[in-house]
């Protein structure tokens, strides 16, 4: 049954304390309906338009004021454009939209607690200060680069412009395709239109030339901090990133099996991943944790944090000290997972290989070859850059005898082969059918 009501915010709170109230509409204001859900005292506003139901909003994000006040906008829009969408935005400017997909996105689950403070941070501290007054109506390129990216690219980095931009992007087409705006007003805007200016990706600082002057840097660290020198030499063996190189527990690792497991929560592609363990890495893990035995801790962390009671892992700022004091500014580490990275090109390592071990994001036919076949090769490339190592001065920190026994002559010549031949097209093709 429909009630006739005048619609009026102090009539729906009325209404919602009764619950015979379902279904209301104003013969002031044809077409127009509300109807409380089933979670009182919320509701939806409707607008019929040629026998067609278009949702409005929801009661109380959208007040009977504002709903009333953008009715007749809303109606001429309807007439232009029946197919239009109905939506009236509980907002009236990008700042309002900008704070609630920021509240929304530190909420989200799925995004490391790094990727949520670095976008509310610019949320806070660039886009809402210089964009939070632009009514939604307002937002035009000429808008946008007198208020945002000319002003920013005098002072930022082109590559945090474009992550600024990006973040007004993805919020404004959040917001559209949830029915919180009728348009979105970012629709037709692209980086491109404010510059043309590639943006390219920073160089290494570290090259291949300087891999023995760092290992022995590294050798003569781990005699008086062993866990700084270890969370350096296991990103450079594997190009592991600095979040899932700390993050790593004892329970992820088989020595028997020879294999890290990284689970998802670990990696930046929250997809599981695996390094096989070469011999000398399985060396340095078994002398780790003896070390650690040795000093009184038993924990399940491979590098623990400097709060000796908090039983935590390393925290992030913990991580980042370390190779403040490593690369004392010259180098970060990230050019450590770019040093390995070049220097398995320069091996003749297969590129397809190369992309797996550094854990890009792969399509879904590859991932499926990734749990087929693949491991013996990403094996055979980490054992050819380790022994590479050992001719730098690995071999005299990991301390493992007769290693390079095995890999010698045919041996390392069948490894090569196996880590350098490229992977078929036509391989991975069968295993997507």
């Amino acid at each position: 049954m429909t009630m006739t009501v005048a619609f009026s915010d102090a009539e729906l709170r009325r209404r919602a304390e009764d619950p015979a109230a379902v279904l209301m509409r104003d013969p002031r204001h044809p077409g127009l309906y509300f109807r409380f859900t089933e979670a009182r005292p919320r509701g939806t506003w409707s607008l019929v338009v040629r026998k067609k139901w278009k949702r409005i909003g929801a009661y109380p994000d959208l007040t009977a004021k504002a709903v009333l006040a953008a009715l007749p906008d809303l109606r001429m829009r309807l007439g232009a454009d029946p197919a239009s969408g109905a939506a009236v935005s509980p907002w009236s400017t990008l700042g309002e939209l900008l704070a609630w997909y920021s509240e929304r996105m530190g909420r989200d689950r799925n995004l490391s607690k790094k990727r949520k403070d670095t976008s509310k941070s610019a949320i806070a501290c660039h886009l809402i200060p210089r964009l939070g007054a632009v009514p939604l109506t307002d937002v035009t390129h000429s808008t946008l680069d007198t208020q945002l990216m000319w002003p920013l690219q005098e002072t930022l980095s082109l590559e945090f412009v474009r992550l600024i931009f990006g973040l007004l992007v993805v919020a404004c087409r959040q917001a559209h395709k949830l029915g919180l705006i009728p348009t979105n007003p970012m629709a037709t805007i692209k980086f491109s239109d404010f510059s043309k200016t590639k943006i390219k990706a920073k160089p290494g600082r570290l090259r291949g030339a300087q891999i023995g002057s760092l290992l022995g840097q590294l050798r003569k660290v781990i005699e008086v901090d062993r866990q700084s020198a270890m969370l350096a030499l296991i990103m450079l063996c594997h190009g592991t990133r600095i979040g899932e190189t700390r993050k790593a527990q004892w329970s992820h690792i088989s020595i028997a099996d020879r294999t890290w497991y990284l689970p998802v929560g670990n990696t930046k592609t929250r997809v599981e991943h695996s390094l096989p363990l070469t011999d000398q890495v399985c060396a340095l893990l078994v002398q780790h944790r003896g070390a650690q035995q040795a000093s009184g801790y038993d924990g399940d962390f491979l590098f623990r944090s400097h709060k000796i009671r908090s039983g935590k892992g390393m925290s992030e700022g913990q991580a980042s000290a370390v190779f403040t004091g490593l690369g004392k500014g010259e180098w970060s580490s990230h050019d450590l997972r770019k040093l390995a990275r070049t220097s398995w090109a320069d091996l003749g390592i297969d590129f397809m290989i190369g992309e797996m071990l550094i854990n890009h994001a792969m399509g879904h036919n590859v991932q499926a070859y990734i749990h087929t076949t693949v491991e013996e090769r990403k094996r055979a490339a980490l054992e050819l850059w380790h022994s590479h190592l050992d001719l730098k001065g690995f071999a005299l920190i990991h301390g493992l005898e007769g290693v390079g026994k095995e890999n010698s002559g045919n041996g390392l010549e069948a490894t090569a082969h196996m880590a350098c031949n490229p992977i078929q097209e036509s391989t991975i093709g069968e295993v997507s059918k």
